[in-house]
């Protein structure tokens, strides 16, 4: 019998607006230099065009891959959270406290709407993680369960 309950991230316009300007960025930086080089130059070097067209494959890839794989995952002992390649595994031991946050662009960050919570705990380089799961409340109430003893601030 699988105890683990999952929470996909909450997603707004303004995530998707900063992603799309992300990959815009991408696409400036690698295929205007790709198509100059094959339209204007005389040699018009296709293996530079290819090349550079695969790199911005990859990056806008890897982008949406990071911007829409978020899930958080309640286990028996951790908060399992998972972005694209980047995963974290916080016990519930760990955590300190958690709060209502919108500074999203700073800070270890898995999410993909400004309506954030940012939750604090002991073992971290940067000492929390800011996440923005569906249903906040419900999410809350489940962390508040697993792990009583944390500070919940509103």
């Amino acid at each position: 019998m699988d105890n683990n309950l999952a929470f996909k991230s909450k997603r707004d316009k303004t995530f998707f607006r900063m992603i799309i300007a992300a990959i815009v960025v991408v696409a400036l930086v690698t295929l205007v230099p790709a198509i100059y080089e094959l339209f204007f130059t005389v040699e018009g070097d296709m293996l530079a065009v290819i090349i550079t067209t695969i790199l911005f494959l990859l990056c806008a890839g890897f982008i949406v891959w990071i911007s829409f794989d978020i899930e958080y995952t309640f286990t028996e002992n951790h908060l399992f959270v998972r972005g694209g390649p980047f995963r974290s595994k916080i016990s519930y031991e760990d955590i300190t406290k958690v709060n209502p946050t919108s500074n999203i662009l700073v800070g270890y960050r898995v999410l993909s709407s400004k309506d954030a919570l940012e939750i604090h705990y002991k073992k971290a380089l940067l000492r929390s993680v800011i996440i923005s799961p569906e249903k906040q409340e419900l999410f809350l109430q489940v962390l508040v369960e697993k792990a009583p003893h944390i500070h919940r601030m509103k």
